[in-house]
């Protein structure tokens, strides 16, 4: 493909750092699989700008540092938006603010984690499915990117009392191939009733468990639908 007949993508990250690459690399497999036998090499990869911002990982408790948190990603939102067509921010948390982001009417459209997820519900004709994240996440409250999920699904969230917040912390320390990270989050994706289950923080699809549930990767849905506007223009 030409470069200059595609649109150009950005990615903010920070919150963590390891997810902006995680959803980069997501990017451009989804990028070659759609593009199948047509794709052959570098110059057929998407033009991608990442700014990485550590006080973006002040989300994880967005209650208490709102302000500031919407200070930096309003700053780094309007510097990303100079450079591309389509933007994601690699944090479900962080797409909380998709309303103020709209609101400063920048350059570049935000590729939002709630849109895509309730594109992906509805496409699938998915009535009940398990929400994983952290608690601001979770909670279907005023801080969660997904409270409008209620509407079209029925929503599972795991218990507070399970620990999965501070495991989403443990990610961010250990990594996420920790045996007892990889065990404690296996014994808790398998007490779930749901049987998909939106994995809706960019740490935990970098723990590899194995389990007979149907695990939604919001990383990748975001990914793919990045790819696909990336050759659309």
């Amino acid at each position: 493909m030409k470069q200059m007949t595609r649109a150009s993508l950005g990615i903010i990250t920070g919150s963590g750092p390891e997810a902006g690459l995680d959803m980069w690399f997501k990017i451009l497999k989804a990028n070659k699989n759609l593009m199948g036998e047509r794709f052959e090499g570098d110059l057929d990869a998407p033009t991608v700008s990442i700014i990485s911002e550590p006080q973006l990982g002040l989300s994880m408790e967005l209650a208490q540092n709102d302000l500031k948190v919407w200070q930096t990603l309003s700053r780094v939102a309007n510097d990303v938006s100079q450079k591309v067509d389509y933007y994601a921010i690699a944090c479900n948390t962080l797409n909380y603010y998709q309303p103020h982001l709209d609101g400063l009417s920048l350059k570049s459209k935000l590729v939002s984690f709630g849109d895509v997820v309730q594109k992906k519900l509805e496409q699938d004709g998915i009535k009940k499915v398990a929400l994983l994240g952290a608690d601001s996440v979770t909670d279907l409250g005023y801080w969660s990117p997904y409270r409008q999920l209620k509407d079209v699904a029925e929503v599972e969230v795991p218990d507070p009392s399970l620990g999965l917040h501070q495991l989403i912390y443990d990610v961010k320390t250990y990594g996420g191939e920790m045996p007892f990270i990889v065990s404690s989050f296996t014994k808790l994706v398998n007490s779930l009733d749901a049987d998909f289950v939106l994995l809706a923080c960019t740490e935990l699809p970098l723990i590899p468990i194995k389990t007979g549930k149907q695990l939604i990767d919001v990383t990748d849905l975001v990914a793919q639908e990045m790819a696909r506007l990336s050759q659309a223009k």
